[in-house]
């Protein structure tokens, strides 16, 4: 049955994202705001079919603490659905999102619109400063700058490799890190089909205050991410 269910989950997904990838496709000449509200409404539609396919509730806690204006987001990363929420949960939110993400059909497309942080892993400190300086271009837009410090999809309970490109940002922006915890991989996992039944949470925590040391400030965000993660899995 968890497969069945599974199964009809992916089967509606593809098809409802390919549905609205077309119905948008005049939106790529339009205001940046039309493809905004597109990602939104595609997001809560992967969500309904989650409820409805699979018996996944999502739930968002902490949200005295989820930024509505310009803010830097650093969150934990355990598929690929923790980017879906947060188009749901974040005002007008942009991502840090590798190159190679952009050739995707459609997808590019929306993300280039969407005006994404675009980093090329193999740049070094060329690409951290570029990603440094399209971050602030996004963040006079009074948006909010989204970042998977782990860099790629981890496993429940196992802290990834921290990578000091979010340090880069959380220095030169001078603002606050809003931090995020979830348990989103129990029921979507990285890798496979299958979906399991539950409550996905993304936890906002209390926000890192700008301006601490580069070391403190990885320390500080690392235990603080994991630890809250690592509670949602026992709950």
């Amino acid at each position: 049955m968890l497969r069945a269910r599974s199964l009809l989950f992916a089967g509606l997904f593809y098809l409802w994202s390919l549905g609205m990838c077309v119905l948008f496709l005049p939106a790529l000449a339009l205001p940046r705001g039309i493809v905004a509200w597109g990602f939104k409404a595609w997001a809560k539609g992967v969500i309904g079919l989650l409820g409805v396919c699979c018996g996944i509730r999502v739930e968002i806690r902490g949200r005295e603490h989820v930024p509505t204006g310009r803010a830097l987001v650093a969150a934990k990363h355990q598929c690929m659905f923790d980017v879906f929420a947060q188009f749901v949960t974040l005002p007008d939110s942009c991502f840090v999102m590798r190159k190679e993400l952009m050739l995707i059909p459609f997808f590019g497309w929306y993300a280039w619109k969407q005006r994404m942080v675009v980093v090329d892993r193999d740049g070094k400190a060329t690409a951290l400063r570029k990603m440094v300086r399209d971050g602030q271009e996004r963040l006079a837009e009074d948006r909010q700058l989204l970042i998977f410090p782990e860099g790629h999809r981890g496993e429940p309970g196992v802290a990834g490799d921290y990578q000091p490109g979010v340090a880069g940002l959380y220095r030169d922006l001078g603002l606050p890190a809003h931090l995020v915890a979830t348990n989103s991989g129990v029921h979507w996992p990285a890798h496979g089909i299958l979906r399991r039944p539950g409550v996905i949470v993304f936890e906002y925590l209390p926000p890192l205050p700008a301006g601490l040391k580069r070391g403190e400030f990885m320390r500080e965000m690392e235990t603080r991410i994991e630890a809250a993660s690592n509670e949602l899995l026992r709950r």
